[in-house]
């Protein structure tokens, strides 16, 4: 199947919003509340919000597409955008979310291959994520590409606090 990758702009905003909503249900409603999921939802993926991210200039979102329809997409973080203060040699993969019909597909595999390389030609020394503590596929897959925890963080999800486990990657390896 050939893909384009694609970066974004605020007119792509009510897809992202779509496809953000699908996909971190896919991933997440089983394993939290029916009320915890929708304020979450709410918070996270207004459209007002996704705008205010997309015009972020230390923000990054990208498409991967099949004949133009988004099949995922990444979002990446550097500077003052990142989640925690790391500093301006690292780069944060903030979100890899692929729609469940394309799961298994690579895609995930292509975008760390993508933020890879944008951080080194960035200059970036290290990339790194959050991956909650209880997504074991999600910690496996990050692990065969290198990547280490090295400490945590709290998430709120809805009224729930949750342990994301923060893992980094060196751009020496």
């Amino acid at each position: 199947m050939e893909t384009t990758t694609r970066q974004l702009t605020t007119d792509d905003v009510q897809t992202l919003q779509q496809i953000s909503i699908e996909t971190y249900t896919d991933t997440f409603e089983a394993q939290n509340t029916a009320a915890n999921m929708r304020a979450f939802l709410e918070s996270a993926y207004n459209l007002p919000k996704l705008t205010a991210e997309l015009a972020n200039p230390n923000s990054r979102f990208y498409f991967v597409e099949h004949d133009h329809q988004p099949m995922g997409y990444l979002k990446l973080n550097v500077e003052d955008a990142q989640s925690e203060k790391m500093g301006h040699d690292t780069l944060e993969i903030e979100r890899i979310y692929i729609r469940p019909a394309f799961k298994h597909q690579g895609l995930g595999s292509a975008f760390i291959k993508q933020a890879i390389d944008l951080a080194k030609q960035a200059h970036k020394t290290k990339i790194w994520l959050g991956v909650w503590e209880h997504n074991e596929p999600a910690k496996a897959f990050y692990a065969k590409w290198g990547f280490k925890q090295f400490s945590s963080h709290t998430f709120v999800m809805g009224d729930d606090p949750q342990t994301d486990l923060l893992m980094i990657k060196s751009l020496d390896d």
